[in-house]
């Protein structure tokens, strides 16, 4: 069965979360099947073959959970990239827009060497703000984006115009 068939099976909507008017996409039915875990690896590690990568990055929280994964399919280390106060070394910050507001994320300063080819992952794409505050982060670290994955792109948010300028190498396993 093809991977977007078995992932549309196994996301769940629930509506109006976290606020109103929202239909959240919900990836944790997915963790309690082993077998379509692995599934998704494969997914991404057919579509991740033509590319030179030296890092995986996660972001903070759901990014962590294939992100890892991931890196260690590929032989590479993992970097989390976390909410601003939540890491334990020197970090450099990025701040970025919300819908109402600002949030700020940190990378430890020390988390890859310059010029390595780093691959951001989370589990989602929506309006590309969070993935777009990482890029800036491997920016400063002097990283370049060798690309990004997910698990699911919300396509009619168009958060993949924001990231073409880093990278134009942008996997998804499901759209909506």
């Amino acid at each position: 069965m093809m991977i977007e068939h078995l992932l549309k099976t196994a996301v769940r909507d629930i509506v109006d979360f976290p606020k109103p008017g929202i239909i959240f996409k919900d990836i944790t039915p997915i963790l309690k099947d082993p077998s379509l875990c692995d599934a998704i690896l494969d997914a991404f590690m057919i579509r991740l073959q033509d590319l030179s990568i030296d890092v995986v990055a996660g972001i903070e929280s759901r990014g962590f959970l294939f992100g890892l994964m991931l890196a260690n399919k590929l032989g590479v280390p993992f970097v989390p990239i976390r909410k601003q106060g939540k890491l334990p070394a020197q970090t450099i910050q990025q701040s970025y827009a919300l819908e109402y507001g600002y949030a700020t994320m940190e990378i430890h300063a020390d988390a890859f060497e310059p010029g390595s080819r780093v691959l951001i992952h989370d589990d989602l794409l929506a309006t590309g703000g969070t993935v777009a505050a990482a890029s800036e982060l491997v920016k400063k670290l002097k990283g370049t984006i060798a690309g990004y994955c997910f698990i699911i792109s919300l396509d009619f948010l168009n958060g993949k115009e924001q990231l073409l300028p880093y990278s134009e190498q942008l996997i998804s396993l499901i759209g909506y």
